[in-house]
């Protein structure tokens, strides 16, 4: 089973910030592969969506906590489904590239980004993939990065954004196909 994880804060007041170009790229991936809706987990704290890409299973999740607090999720699923730090990949806003851009990644640091840091420090390495989707505005950093990542979009940075999520939607078929299978007892 492979583990897609959108981050993001839960609730409306957050639905279309900055920060939660996590949740937006789990829900077009939901819609392309014609996953079920999601369900709320009690047991994981997550909205899921169970399907299949490539022949393989996977569970796509949006956290149903804040950020900073990320790394509870996959702890569970790690201590439930036997998974190894590799089978998930997140999916995650990222202040140093430029909006719309995104970069693939695996076994970097958390560069400060503090949903990261939260899985990482859970899983306690970082070895996962990540798939890191730039916010950075044409005019530079902000100095106030926390009340940046939460603001909205501007109208002509959310069509950027909206192109790029189904970019990464349409390419992790591709990232799928690289993951080895991880055979379950409790699937």
């Amino acid at each position: 089973m492979i583990i897609i994880i959108g981050l993001g804060n839960t609730g409306e007041e957050f639905k279309n910030t900055r920060h939660n170009i996590g949740f937006e790229v789990i829900d077009k991936i939901k819609e392309k592969n014609n996953f079920p809706d999601f369900v709320l987990s009690t047991r994981v704290k997550a909205k899921i969506s169970k399907g299949t890409i490539n022949r393989k299973k996977i569970t796509l999740v949006k956290p149903n906590t804040f950020m900073n607090l990320s790394g509870d999720i996959p702890r569970m699923f790690v201590a439930f489904y036997k998974l190894k730090a590799s089978d998930f990949i997140v999916i995650h806003d990222d202040v140093d590239i430029p909006l719309g851009k995104y970069k693939i990644s695996e076994s970097s640091g958390s560069a400060g980004h503090k949903g990261v840091q939260s899985l990482i420090d859970a899983l306690g390495t970082k070895n996962f993939k990540r798939i890191r989707i730039g916010i950075l505005p044409e005019k530079g950093k902000s100095k106030e990065t926390e009340k940046f990542v939460l603001k909205k979009f501007t109208k002509k940075e959310k069509e950027t954004i909206n192109e790029t999520v189904g970019k990464i939607a349409k390419e992790i078929d591709q990232i799928i196909k690289t993951m080895p299978d991880n055979e379950t007892s409790n699937s």
